[in-house]
């Protein structure tokens, strides 16, 4: 009984003692960064959408608090996120028999620019893009337009995690 009591005990210490760095959501944190900060995104697209470019800068800071034990600092940061907004697209993607739109996508791109400190050779410029369909007689207005925002910027913000921290 003493006997796998010890080897439970060394089956549990090895495990918790072999995983200290993991991180369940994936990040890759390098040794020695604490902090990072997320310049305001400009909204560049050819259609504004009033407010998008503060929904999008907090969605991406909410992101890397939630999964990462960094600190939002506004300048001076270990990591730096900035770049612009440069698509706000609404497009047909079916038609009826009648040429209406039977549905409509929402495009949203964003172009990001990621600066490491520490490593110069994680820094990275890439554009994320992504859409959201919907019914072609619905107007993209109130709620059905806040939850469009809300998933395409949940895809958006999760992508450009996992480029600059999770490394995937």
């Amino acid at each position: 009984m003493k006997n796998l009591r010890f080897l439970i005990a060394t089956a549990i210490s090895l495990t918790l003692f072999g995983c200290w760095k993991y991180s369940f959501t994936g990040a890759s944190i390098p040794e020695g960064t604490t902090s990072f900060q997320v310049n305001y995104f400009q909204n560049n697209a050819p259609l504004i959408e009033p407010g998008l470019e503060r929904d999008f800068t907090l969605a991406l800071q909410d992101l890397i608090l939630n999964q990462t034990s960094l600190d939002l600092v506004k300048s001076g940061g270990d990591l730096t996120y900035e770049g612009e907004i440069t698509e706000y697209r609404i497009s047909p993607t079916t038609a009826t028999a009648d040429n209406r739109a039977a549905q409509n996508r929402l495009t949203i791109s964003v172009n990001v620019r990621f600066y490491d400190k520490n490593d110069s050779d994680a820094e990275m410029e890439q554009r994320f893009s992504f859409f959201y369909d919907y019914p072609g007689q619905a107007q993209l207005v109130g709620s059905q337009k806040d939850t469009a925002h809300q998933e395409i910027f949940e895809r958006i913000t999760q992508d450009i995690f996992n480029a600059t921290l999770a490394k995937w």
